[in-house]
């Protein structure tokens, strides 16, 4: 494993504990407010991991496809990816 795999897996695991938190904090009738930011704090978790797996990603995987002349693969790939990501 890698550092931005394990980097990854770390916020991961923060954002699972976090989630966890927010589901007690909605079954317990928190403020909608408090709820909301512990989501917000959630999804800059889930995106911080997500840009890690990609940087690893283009690191290894990618450089690895050019360097077998197998590149254009990835560049669809990364594009199908970032469509997802700008929700196109």
């Amino acid at each position: 494993m890698n550092i931005e795999q394990k980097e990854a897996l770390q916020s991961l695991k923060i954002a699972k504990g976090q989630i966890e938190a927010a589901i007690k904090m909605i079954e317990d009738e928190r403020y909608c407010v408090d709820v909301s930011n512990q989501i917000l704090a959630i999804q800059s978790l889930l995106k911080k991991a997500d840009l890690l797996i990609i940087r690893q990603h283009m690191n290894h995987c990618v450089r690895q496809a050019f360097e077998q002349d197998k590149g254009s693969e990835k560049i669809d790939e990364i594009i199908d990816l970032l469509a997802k990501v700008v929700g196109k």
